[in-house]
């Protein structure tokens, strides 16, 4: 299917490593220009190398540290307009509820949440007035079933789900979308290191310690296994395409399953 993002402008932010990468290089595919965006030049540099080989539209680097204002502020300046803007930067941790701190829960709602909030506050308006554009918030299924073994992780997702549906409320009789995106169990270069370093340090393989995870952990998942980057990725390339403009206001679920309510 030909998504008709030629010529369109977009920032993925969080975009060196996981999730944000398979993003920019779907969209960068497809023909639309993309920033790339991570804290450090270098990441950013070496990322947009690999994007290259297989690029169709063009890449550009924003590294700034989104993580504070300050950083929201200069890459604003740089990159004023976007046709396309994911809000896919975000931090997780497994940390006891007794033991996640005030300083935690500001952390994570000023990375995973704020940073979407910025970001979005100055380009809806741009997207408005040029009657098109598109904002995803990746979310996660942990939005929906929080994990007791991540809560403040998990209410940050949600917080981008409300987002998300309340900036579309304010889209009608426009070109604009919002939308949130919520993976699953991803095989992210995090995962990844996460299983091996538990299956070296149980002296397990690393397939025992995936079976085991949706066993006991994600017994819901209907895939039985980790979704690759490049699965989520695909959806999101829909969802920011023209294809796309009768979804809005959506919470999209890539989650294998995990998520047993109809609604």
């Amino acid at each position: 299917m030909e998504l008709e993002l030629s010529g369109k402008v977009a920032l993925v932010t969080g975009s060196t490593l996981g999730i944000g990468f398979a993003i920019a290089q779907e969209l960068v595919r497809e023909g639309a220009t993309v920033y790339i965006n991570g804290r450090s030049p270098e990441r950013v540099r070496e990322a947009i190398d690999k994007l290259k080989k297989n690029a169709k539209g063009e890449v550009r680097a924003a590294p700034f540290d989104l993580s504070q204002k300050e950083g929201a502020e200069a890459l604003l300046k740089q990159v004023p307009k976007v046709d396309i803007l994911v809000n896919n930067l975000g931090i997780y941790e497994v940390k006891p509820f007794e033991e996640i701190t005030d300083e935690d829960w500001l952390r994570f709602f000023e990375i995973n949440v704020l940073s979407g909030i910025r970001l979005s506050r100055a380009y809806f308006p741009k997207m408005k007035e040029s009657q098109w554009g598109r904002i995803i918030f990746i979310s996660s299924e942990s939005g929906v079933h929080i994990p007791a073994e991540m809560i403040h992780y998990g209410v940050t997702k949600t917080a981008q789900i409300a987002v998300a549906r309340g900036l579309a409320e304010i889209t009608v009789g426009t070109g604009v979308t919002v939308n949130s995106v919520l993976p699953g169990p991803t095989y992210s270069e995090g995962v990844e290191k996460f299983v091996a370093d538990s299956a070296k340090a149980r002296n397990l393989t690393v397939e025992q310690v995936q079976k085991e995870f949706f066993t006991t952990i994600r017994p819901s998942s209907l895939i039985k296994r980790f979704a690759s980057a490049e699965e989520v990725a695909a959806l999101v390339a829909f969802v920011a395409s023209p294809r796309a403009s009768a979804i809005n206001g959506a919470a999209l679920r890539v989650e294998g399953g995990c998520i047993q309510s109809i609604l």
